[in-house]
């Protein structure tokens, strides 16, 4: 995930095993072009293109490194476009070799929302891609694996030698080597720094799983806000062991909240931009904000930020035109069963007890929150008895360095020196730069003549102490006005884009199931979100840390639900979700259960025990609804 690049001058460059057709579900290779799933038809080939190669203003490391690189086999580490880590390939990208969700600024290599939000299922000798869906991919070793490569090529003569000539082409001088070293090494002490500190070992992610939130805390506090020359404080980064399931985003959009604590406030442009600018600073954007006295907000949020706005607001509109993925197989074993399909439709929108279903409840579509005029869809947070370990996000506590005292007049106090709670710092960076970013010419006007004006009296008074008081003073409070001028209804509506809470609730909820329509509401403290489910057969596995790897394992109480099991694109469409069997990855979720402190390792397999108690008949049902909702 994350971090940030700095300008190199560098010369230019001078699937699977065989299987016969129709095995086990989902058991096949998938070599040949996927079926593209029907998403609607504002959904064409030119926006599933833009989609996959749409730069947002990350930037991993200068393209001509990544393409000298080599694995410890010895084979380039772009190696069929990394296909190892589940990335898909993209015969159109104008980078040969660069897989979906990898694209190219400038001089640098980065990645975009595609990458994470571009899945590929497997069933019967064919592929089928969903786009919009979670990514089968790997990115806790590719990340490692990443450092690895470059850890090796500066510790190995003979892999740097052959990296330089690479990189620079012909045969470099010993100065040239020299300086490619050292600027390779200024690249890596940031990236090794955060990889070896906050990628779990003991239990790795695996496939299909990332913890996003603590990476991107992890790479804000930690690499971007210290001082230069490195900008680093490696106190602030944590080890991230709570990986989530990666979302699926064809209604992202419209929810009224995100996050799968629900913490960030959604539905409306401004709001979307601070979602997508989140997660580029998640993937390698480069970025260090600085004191400037002068500015509105008195911190620069945007010299030093490679953030493409354009491409950000680019993306959020090629995701407007994503639609949930339609059940693929109309014929044959695994066609719905429209009559079945119906009564479980009558389930699903049950207002019963829940045992009996009643799915729509906390999934149905409704009115959410309005965001500046803006509808929305309602996306209740709810606590159903999961895995509570996510929630230990919102104690970790951070020394804030060049952003110590930063604050939004009106909308946010400053932050404390030390130990002030990790997320109000990515709040504060989040709305410091949104508002810096959008504020009008006229307002920029102001802020150039309040600055023009405070020099000028610097020049006539000297020192005149009171004289010069005096007029700081009334130019300050000028200033202060165009501040409150900047935050108008929309823009407050930031407010929300990244909350905390007072205090880290207790990890033992106490009470039954219950909801709440706002993040900021007391109770339940610790409480998912519940989001519409169309196209949830395309999503597996389940529960917001992919514990349960089919649908019709979640109909089963906790104690029947698989506490093993492996993750793959082999799809199984009778379970809805991951087969049993998978070649793609040497991986295996071990889940944990209910008792004592399991329920919060992160892993645990309990929890939303809905419709656990219909028969086995109205299970059927409900699973041929939840194929076509």
């Amino acid at each position: 995930m994350m971090i940030r690049l700095r300008s190199f001058k560098l010369n230019p460059l001078s699937l699977l095993f065989t299987a016969t057709v129709c095995l086990l579900p989902g058991l096949a290779s998938a070599a040949s072009a996927p079926v593209y799933t029907d998403q609607g038809k504002q959904w064409t080939q030119a926006a599933r293109l833009q989609y996959y190669s749409q730069d947002q203003g990350s930037r991993l490391m200068p393209l001509q490194w990544f393409l000298a690189l080599k694995q410890a086999n010895g084979k380039p580490f772009l190696d069929d476009s990394m296909s190892r880590y589940g990335y898909l390939p993209n015969p159109d990208s104008k980078t040969q070799g660069l897989p979906v969700g990898f694209t190219v600024n400038g001089n640098a290599v980065g990645m975009t929302c595609s990458a994470c939000h571009t899945r590929q299922i497997e069933v019967g000798g064919k592929a089928y891609r969903i786009d919009g869906g979670p990514a089968i991919s790997d990115f806790q070793t590719f990340a490692a694996d990443l450092d690895g490569a470059v850890g090796h090529t500066l510790n190995d003569q003979p892999s740097f030698d052959a990296f330089a000539a690479a990189v620079l082409g012909g045969t470099p001088s010993a100065e040239q080597k020299t300086r490619l070293r050292k600027e390779v090494e200024t690249w890596y002490l940031p990236y090794h720094t955060i990889m070896s500190i906050a990628l779990p070992k003991d239990k790795p992610w695996g496939p299909a799983r990332l913890d996003a939130v603590a990476m991107i805390l992890n790479r804000v506090t930690g690499l971007d806000i210290g001082t230069a020359p490195d900008h680093i404080i490696k106190s602030n980064i944590h080890l991230a062991d709570t990986p989530v399931r990666y979302p699926f985003i064809w209604n992202a959009p419209i929810q009224d909240k995100t996050q799968w604590p629900g913490f960030a406030d959604n539905g409306n442009g401004l709001l979307g931009l601070s979602r997508n600018y989140g997660e580029v600073l998640g993937v390698f954007a480069d970025f260090y904000p600085k004191k400037a006295p002068g500015q509105l907000l008195g911190f620069d949020y945007l010299k030093h930020n490679s953030a493409n706005f354009d491409g950000l607001k680019a993306v959020e509109n090629l995701v407007k035109k994503i639609g949930p993925p339609a059940w693929p197989w109309k014929e044959g074993k695994w066609a719905v069963n429209a009559k079945l399909a119906a009564q479980g439709k009558a389930i699903y929108e049950s207002p019963t007890q829940t045992e009996n279903g009643g799915c729509a409840g906390c999934h149905g579509i409704r009115d959410g929150i309005p965001r500046a005029l803006n509808k929305t869809w309602a996306t209740p947070l709810c606590y159903v008895g999961t895995d509570p370990k996510e929630f230990e996000l919102f104690g970790l506590t951070v020394d804030t360095g060049v952003l110590a005292g930063a604050k939004i007049p009106f909308l946010e106090k400053p932050l404390k020196a030390k130990d002030e709670n990790a997320v109000r710092v990515l709040s504060m960076v989040g709305m410091g730069t949104l508002l810096q970013y959008t504020k009008s010419p006229k307002t920029l006007d102001l802020e150039l003549k309040a600055q023009t004006k405070l020099g000028l009296i610097e020049r006539l008074v000297g020192d005149a102490k009171a004289a010069k008081d005096r007029k700081v003073k009334e130019i300050t409070e000028q200033l202060l006005k165009k501040q409150a001028d900047l935050v108008t209804s929309d823009s407050a509506l930031l407010k929300g884009a990244y909350q905390t809470m007072q205090a880290p609730p207790s990890l033992r909820q106490a009470g039954g199931y219950a909801c709440k329509d706002k993040f900021t509401d007391p109770t339940p403290a610790i409480a998912y979100e519940s989001r519409v489910l169309q196209g949830i057969w395309a999503t597996a596995p389940y529960l917001h840390n992919g514990s349960v790897p089919t649908l019709a394992a979640l109909l089963e109480p906790a104690q029947n639900r698989p506490v093993e099991f492996k993750i793959g694109p082999a799809y199984d469409p009778e379970k809805i979700g991951l087969a049993v069997e998978q070649s793609k990855f040497d991986y295996v979720l071990k889940t944990t259960d209910c008792e004592g402190d399991n329920i919060k390792s992160g892993n645990s397999r309990c929890g939303h025990e809905f419709g656990t108690r219909l028969s086995k008949q109205e299970k059927a049902a409900l699973l041929e609804y939840l194929k076509i909702l």
